[in-house]
C-alpha cells in the first residue's frame, strides 16, 4: 500500500534530503515552503507553510487527515546571550520550532488514530540533550518539542501511531548562513559568544550529511515499533553512553570544550 508523507521545510538540507529518500522508497511526498515557487523537487507536491502564520497551518488541515507520515522538520536555529535574547525573538523561535509543529500533530493525529497506523517525527537536535551556553532559547525549543513527543507517544501507540524525534548533532546543511544571531554591541558575553559562534560554524562545516539524516528518519518511519529518539552525528553514540555513564558536570565541561568555552 503507497503511504502519503507531508515533510516541512524541503526547500534544502534535512527537509530536502528527507523527501528525496521518501519518493525514491514509494512514498507519495507533501513537501511544504514558505516560497513554493522557489522549492522545485522532483516527485514532491510543495505546498505553502509559514510556521508563524496560523492560517498556513489550518489551511493544511483537510490534507492533515489523510497522510501517514508527518515530518515536522522545518525550524529556526537561534543564537543570543540569555540575558540579551529579545522576548520577540523567544516568541517567533518558538512559533516556529514548537507551536506550528505540534498543530501540524495535532491535525494529522486523528487520521492516523482511525486508520490505526501513523508516524509523527519531531526533527530536534543533539542540544536538547547536550546544551550549550549562547543557544537556551533554541535548545529550550527543542527540548520542548522533544517533550511533546514523548509524552504523547504513550497517548497513540495503542493506536499503531508512533511519535518519535530525531536529534541530529551538527549537520552540514548550510544552516549557519541563516542562524539568527543577536548580541549587544556593548555585551559583556561578546568575546564568550563570538568564540562559541565561531566553533558551532566550524562544527557545522564539518557535520555529518543531510542525507544521513535522512535516512535515520526513515528508519524511525519504517520501524515496527519506533523509538522515542534516534539521534545521529556528533558521534552520537558514543556521547550518548559518556552521558549515562560520565558525572553530570564532566559532561557539561566537555560539551562546552567542544565549542571552545573552557571555563
Amino acid at each position: 500500500m503507497s503511504r502519503t508523507a507531508l515533510v516541512t521545510g524541503t526547500s534544502s538540507g534535512i527537509g530536502r534530503a528527507t523527501a528525496e529518500l521518501l519518493v525514491a522508497r514509494g512514498y507519495r511526498v507533501i513537501g511544504t515552503s514558505r516560497n513554493p515557487s522557489e522549492a522545485h523537487l522532483g516527485g514532491v507536491e510543495t505546498v505553502k507553510l509559514d510556521l508563524t502564520d496560523p492560517g498556513d497551518i489550518e489551511a493544511l488541515a483537510p490534507l492533515l487527515k489523510t497522510v501517514d507520515v508527518l515530518v515536522n522538520n522545518a525550524g529556526e536555529s537561534q543564537s543570543a546571550p540569555f540575558e540579551e535574547l529579545p522576548g520577540d525573538w523567544m516568541r517567533r523561535l518558538f512559533e516556529i520550532n514548537v507551536f506550528g509543529p505540534v498543530r501540524l500533530a495535532q491535525l494529522a493525529l486523528p487520521g492516523m488514530r482511525e486508520r490505526g497506523h501513523g508516524r509523527v517525527v519531531m526533527v530536534g537536535s543533539m542540544l536538547a540533550s547536550f546544551p550549550i551556553a549562547y543557544r537556551s532559547g533554541y535548545v529550550a525549543s527543542k527540548a520542548a518539542i522533544k517533550g511533546f513527543s514523548t509524552a504523547a507517544r504513550h497517548e497513540f501507540s495503542p493506536f499503531g501511531v508512533w511519535l518519535t524525534t530525531v536529534e541530529p548533532g551538527s549537520i552540514a546543511t548550510g544552516i549557519n548562513e541563516r542562524r539568527t544571531a543577536f548580541v549587544a554591541p556593548d555585551s559583556p558575553h561578546r568575546r564568550d559568544f563570538d568564540t562559541m559562534l565561531a566553533a558551532l560554524d566550524r562544527n557545522e562545516r564539518a557535520g555529518t550529511s543531510p542525507e544521513r539524516v535522512a535516512a535515520t528518519i526513515l528508519k524511525a518511519v519504517q520501524d515496527r515499533k519506533p523509538r522515542p529518539r534516534y539521534a545521529v552525528g556528533s558521534n552520537a553514540p558514543l556521547v550518548f553512553a559518556a552521558r549515562r555513564l560520565a558525572p553530570a558536570a564532566l559532561v557539561e565541561k566537555l560539551t562546552h570544550r567542544r565549542h571552545n568555552l573552557m571555563r
